[in-house]
């Protein structure tokens, strides 16, 4: 697999590198968030995970994966000596897969970047006989991950998609925030229910259409089919 790694720090890169290496990773180092936005030119977007060090010399690590977010799909795992909830939540909202905090243990991390790359392989190979979802105005497409309202393309970080197109494969169903967390962010952190929440507002206000997710008080959320 070709992993990104930007970091700054050249001994950090290093032996971080090599051990990826041990591990089979092709390991292509970025040391600043321009190097890393070069590297992720059509042409050579082959890269399988990306590791992001927030601590960068010429850019703020967040707005970094922001624009990451817009030019690929690409798994994002976060690393930063931030441990606060807050922060990770940030990271998440922008659209990183997963969030280290320093320091980590390398098994820790070698198994992050291998269940962010199982699910996204999962996401990419997985089939059924429905291919697109219309609701109202809103139409998802799930094999290219495209939704748009009204025929005006939305941009949708990788869990905002994911968290809409499985409430949207059964409107009117509850989904309880449990399930949903499980399903979408594949673990039981009780730091994710907040995410959870920042993500449906984000949605509400990207799609803007406030009522299309109720939130069940309680319980968790479901989908309103609009009219239409």
């Amino acid at each position: 697999m070709r992993l990104l790694l930007v970091e700054d720090d050249n001994h950090v890169a290093a032996a971080l590198s090599a051990v990826l290496a041990r591990h089979g990773f092709d390991v292509t180092h970025a040391r600043s968030g321009e190097e890393a936005l070069q590297a992720l030119v059509p042409e050579s977007d082959g890269f399988g995970v990306i590791l992001l060090d927030l601590g960068l010399p010429d850019q703020d690590g967040y707005e970094v994966c922001g624009k990451i977010r817009k030019r690929t799909a690409t798994p994002v795992i976060m690393v930063t000596a931030r441990s606060d909830v807050r922060s990770r939540i940030h990271g998440l909202n922008l659209g990183a897969d997963d969030y280290v905090v320093k320091p980590y243990d390398t098994g820790e991390l070698l198994a992050r970047i291998h269940a962010v790359s199982r699910r996204t392989s999962h996401e990419d190979t997985s089939s059924g006989i429905e291919t697109g979802l219309r609701l109202g105005p809103v139409h998802i497409e799930l094999p290219t991950r495209r939704v748009s309202v009204d025929g005006s393309v939305i941009q949708l970080t990788r869990k905002e998609f994911d968290l809409l197109a499985l409430l949207a494969q059964r409107p009117g169903v509850v989904f309880r925030r449990e399930q949903i967390i499980s399903e979408v962010w594949r673990t039981s952190w009780e730091g994710t229910g907040r995410t959870l929440e920042v993500h449906v507002a984000s949605l509400r206000a990207k799609l803007r259409m406030p009522a299309l997710i109720e939130t069940v008080r309680g319980v968790g959320y479901r989908l309103v089919a609009p009219a239409g």
